[in-house]
């Protein structure tokens, strides 16, 4: 099948398009280098003439409150309405576990207006709510950095790799809308605080992490288990050891967080 995937230049598009044309779809990457701009509109109808499924998994290049809001919503829209028009029959967005519990954050307001303006379409849709990834540990312990030490939460966390979430995006995509969501996870489970001890001790950096129970998450107080997917999660099979602790692992924290 025709399988669009909207940001398949970045981290998860990238390995989708890829797991995707392995399977034998047509998987095509749309994004602004490919003359595809969901903001604009710009190559959206052409991309979209013919195909099955839509894959959202853009991510703002800003986390200001208002622009953050503007890039979801804007793109959400335009998606839905060239999707309504070209005959798809899913739309599947990748989202994040915890969305409406971490509503004091104006990029997860952003998010759960996404996810309800895809609710209130016509299209046959899945919402794919994802943990954190391997990959931006680095990136939370540089956010929570304060000189030498870095301050975390001892809530929960139970991230995984890049490469299981585009293998559960792609199983999905592929598979019949649920018109609800679907929860994904990784195999383990761990303190934010204890985490990040050992990413860095992987990458023998120097910084000390400090365990503070109050200690906000991206600036959002958090609970023990604020982070983690429910029981009915779908986990992939990657476990931070066998990623090497975190030290092989490309530092992506530039190029977003959560997607």
């Amino acid at each position: 099948m025709k399988i669009v995937v909207i940001g398949g230049s970045g981290l998860i598009g990238s390995k989708l398009v890829t797991k995707l044309r392995e399977q034998g779809h047509q998987a095509i990457a749309a994004s602004p280098k490919s003359g595809v701009n969901s903001i604009t509109g710009e190559g959206l109808a052409e991309a979209l003439k013919g195909a099955s499924v839509v894959v959202d998994v853009t991510n703002s290049p800003s986390w200001e409150d208002a622009a953050v809001m503007t890039f979801f919503e804007t793109s959400t829209r335009n998606l839905l309405a060239y999707g309504a028009a070209a005959g798809v029959k899913h739309h599947v967005a990748l989202s994040v576990v915890g969305t409406e519990r971490l509503l004091a954050s104006g990029f997860f307001r952003a998010k759960m207006a996404q996810e309800n303006l895809i609710k209130a379409s016509s299209i046959p849709y899945t919402i794919i709510r994802a943990t954190q990834f391997f990959e931006f540990v680095n990136g939370i312990a540089d956010f929570s950095t304060e000189g030498n030490k870095v301050r975390l939460s001892t809530a929960l966390i139970q991230p995984m790799a890049a490469d299981d979430v585009a293998s559960a995006v792609g199983r999905i995509a592929t598979g019949v809308p649920v018109n609800g969501t679907v929860e994904i996870g990784g195999a383990e489970k761990f303190h934010l605080d204890q985490l990040a001890r050992r990413s860095l001790a992987a990458r023998n950096d120097p910084r000390e992490v400090v365990a503070d129970p109050h200690a906000r998450y991206y600036g959002v107080d958090i609970g023990e288990r604020t982070l983690l997917p429910g029981d009915d999660a779908q986990l992939g099979e990657t476990r931070f050891e066998t990623c090497g602790g975190g030290h092989p692992l490309v530092d992506l924290s530039k190029r977003g967080r959560f997607a």
